[in-house]
């Protein structure tokens, strides 16, 4: 599933490609992504608006129209592009946005899971999947203090609970297994037996490998490209992501996968320990 710093950097191409286009018509083929409203209202609403802006929150694109706004989640493996009309359309396109000027922004998803949904411009915030998250991680309301007082409150394993975009709002799989591995926390950890000095080292973890995963243009480690079909570098310097069994870069035991909350999960037991600091 594409995370924060693969959103992110699929919002600045879109930018770059959608931004000032005006929708002429909307092709929406599998009528089940359409969340709000039905799709044949959601098709006739858009025609005529501009897109504006692109912003983003968390793992949701939000596209700012004239009057409304689009929020889009590409779930595992949904894609978004700007073609030309004239262009052969790739296999599992299901949505596609017809400019005025004969180019298109399509919609692409292999496993359907994509969702949209399209309200009023100023009340996507209101949305039930927007309302309940957390801080961005850029954010200044995401403090070492917020996080270590949101952790102090859980029993669940610390890996768990940051993936829960309630605490902080944008971590998935690969990103939660490089923070704690650059912050020396197993993931196994209970939330609560993590210490004020731990917290703040996931908290500056989390800054620096999320912003440098967007420097990167993210992570590719199965299908995932940009808007302009540009791979991410980030999974080049991933230290245990999709490494097991390999040497640790840091002290050269073998790095481990295990599960946690049926998430695959990659840890070195020796810089990670799961016994904790009393």
């Amino acid at each position: 599933m594409p995370e924060l710093p693969e959103v992110e950097t699929v919002r600045r191409t879109l930018l770059e490609l959608a931004a000032g286009k005006t929708i002429a018509s909307v092709d929406v083929r599998w009528p089940k992504m359409i969340k709000q409203p039905e799709a044949d209202a959601f098709r006739d609403a858009l025609i005529g608006e501009t897109i504006q802006s692109i912003d983003r929150r968390g793992k949701f694109l939000i596209f700012q129209l004239d009057h409304y706004a689009l929020i889009s989640h590409l779930r595992m493996e949904g894609k978004f592009s700007v073609n030309h009309s004239s262009d052969p359309e790739a296999p599992h396109t299901h949505v596609v946005f017809t400019f005025t000027d004969n180019t298109e922004l399509r919609y692409r998803d292999v496993r359907k899971f994509g969702t949209m949904h399209l309200t009023a411009k100023g009340t996507e915030h209101e949305l039930a999947s927007l309302r309940v998250l957390g801080p961005e991680p850029f954010d200044e309301r995401f403090t070492a203090e917020h996080l270590y007082e949101k952790l102090q409150k859980t029993s669940r394993q610390v890996k768990t609970a940051l993936l829960d975009q309630i605490i902080v709002t944008g971590l998935g799989n690969i990103y939660v297994d490089e923070v704690l591995f650059r912050s020396r926390v197993h993931p196994h950890r209970l939330g609560r037996t993590i210490t004020k000095n731990e917290a703040r080292d996931i908290h500056q973890h989390t800054i620096s490998v999320l912003a440098e995963a967007v420097e990167r243009g993210g992570s590719t480690i199965r299908t995932y490209v940009n808007s302009q079909g540009q791979k991410g570098t980030f999974q080049e310097v991933l230290n245990v992501y999709g490494r097991a069994g390999e040497a640790c870069v840091e002290c050269g035991a073998e790095i481990v996968k295990t599960k946690t909350g049926g998430r695959g999960t990659h840890v070195c037991l020796h810089c990670q320990p799961l016994e904790h600091p009393l």
